[in-house]
């Protein structure tokens, strides 16, 4: 898929994946953040919303099991990034490591079980006071517009697939991960069942949710 991805997504999403990516990365406290963690980082997409706020002496680290997909990631940024070809549960990362951590449209791909121990990841990667954001396509809880928007991800965007890459298989699963996934209220619970304060944030009627949270501070 990685050849078309990118390109697929945006005509596919008319833009919002663009747009729901840039509300993710506002806000966040990134002029004095030292590491930003993209986990499934893709082909670092976020990276890029990061320029004009993060420092030169900051550093951000992508993660991501595809090889292909991260060999296509754009380096050359005002700061330097390193790249984790591996499995975010199989990371053997430092704790306290990251003033951030952020994804995008890697977590459909987690069943409940799995969201429990990213859960755990991000909290353990997280400083004290720290911040992560995350974003994802999700399923609309009012029945008309789950009905289309749900026709739309399994039926026509892997036609949309089929017309790019000549094999509509790999955007069909699309629909099959959104579905199964819902909605991005559980990995929230999970998240503050580890000490940090998750906020659900759904956008464009429940086609997306945001997940936004602050690390408890360590107590004195």
């Amino acid at each position: 898929m990685a050849a078309t991805y990118g390109r697929v997504n945006v005509i596919s999403s008319f833009g919002f994946c663009v747009r729901w990516r840039h509300q993710a990365a506002a806000g966040l406290p990134l002029t004095g953040a030292g590491c930003v963690v993209d986990l499934m980082c893709g082909m670092g997409e976020l990276w890029g919303l990061f320029a004009k706020g993060l420092p030169a002496s900051a550093r951000v680290i992508g993660v991501d099991l595809s090889v292909e997909m991260t060999r296509r990631a754009v380096r050359q940024w005002p700061f330097p990034v390193d790249v984790h070809v591996l499995d975010v549960f199989e990371w053997d990362a430092p704790e306290a490591l990251a003033d951030v951590v952020v994804s995008s449209f890697g977590l459909k791909t987690f069943d409940r079980d799995q969201q429990k121990r990213l859960a755990q990841v991000v909290s353990r990667l997280l400083k004290p006071g720290g911040t992560c954001s995350f974003i994802e396509v999700s399923v609309p809880r009012t029945g008309p517009l789950r009905a289309l928007y749900m026709f739309y991800l399994k039926r026509v965007i892997p036609i949309i697939g089929k017309v790019l890459l000549g094999d509509p298989e790999c955007y069909r699963m699309l629909g099959v991960y959104t579905e199964a996934f819902g909605d991005a209220s559980y990995f929230a619970q999970c998240l503050r069942e580890c000490g940090i304060d998750a906020i659900l944030k759904p956008h464009f009627f429940g086609c997306a949710t945001g997940v936004r949270g602050r690390k408890f501070a360590a107590k004195k």
